[in-house]
């Protein structure tokens, strides 16, 4: 008897221990940090990156010409870093993807491969001026899918596509504390549940409230050109907008 119980017990032990070690390790400071590499240093990706370090995480932003980046990291101190996307993505433990859509084929060449298995917070709008039949490719498979397709194997989650940066920097200033009314709501999908949990803090640590809205294909609901777009709402309003469960 004591031998099966035993016996249990270790094998309980054995599945908590490897459930860990499935779990992707995130490198965090003790206030619970991690390290990000935001993939573009543009309008996008440098506001919800600055949103980021001076919530305290380290960032790293990224461009094939990091040297250009010197101005926006120069201004946001110590914790901001630059470098190029293959070192980003080494840095980091989550990355954030704040290019222009039509970028993300060859984009896919370059570092797709690097991604797999990571978290990537997917901020890309396509557009039928801009992206051609990249955008009737999103048209047909969805946003979510589609930008998929390009980075297989990441743990994706749609997230920060959904309004102007100018909303985002002005609704994030002070932790998201001086929006009236309360912190926006920010609609996130993925698949991937853990990956869904970082990209929920990650939102919170900008300043606003994650609303998750479902899985990858559920994001065509806050795709640009859809209703679900451009809303500088409370969570609670945005789930109404959504038509979400409260």
């Amino acid at each position: 008897m004591r031998s099966d119980t035993l016996s249990r017990r270790a094998a309980l032990a054995l599945g908590a221990a490897l459930t860990l070690t499935a779990l992707p390790a995130l490198a965090q400071d003790g206030a619970g940090k991690i390290r990000i590499g935001v993939i573009g240093g543009g309008n996008i990706g440098g506001t919800i990156g600055g949103l980021w370090v001076k919530d305290g995480h380290e960032v790293m932003f990224a461009s094939r010409h990091p040297e250009n980046l010197k101005p926006l990291v120069d201004e946001l101190g110590p914790k901001a870093k630059a470098g190029t996307p293959e070192q980003a993505i080494q840095f980091a433990d989550a990355v954030f993807l704040a290019v222009p859509y039509k970028a993300y084929p060859d984009l896919s060449k370059e570092i797709g491969p690097l991604l797999k298995g990571k978290v990537v917070l997917d901020a890309g709008n396509a557009t039928e001026r801009r992206d051609g039949a990249l955008f009737a490719e999103a048209q047909k498979d969805g946003i979510g899918l589609t930008s998929a397709k390009y980075f297989p194997g990441a743990k994706l989650v749609r997230a920060f596509n959904a309004a102007n940066y100018k909303i985002f920097a002005k609704a994030g200033a002070n932790g998201g504390q001086d929006r009236a009314g309360g912190r926006m709501g920010i609609p996130i999908a993925g698949d991937d549940p853990q990956a869904l949990k970082v990209a929920e803090g990650l939102v919170r640590d900008a300043g606003f409230d994650p609303v998750v809205v479902g899985s990858l294909k559920d994001a065509d609901k806050f795709a640009m050109g859809t209703p679900g777009f451009g809303h500088d709402v409370t969570a609670p309003e945005l789930k109404e907008k959504l038509g979400l469960a409260k």
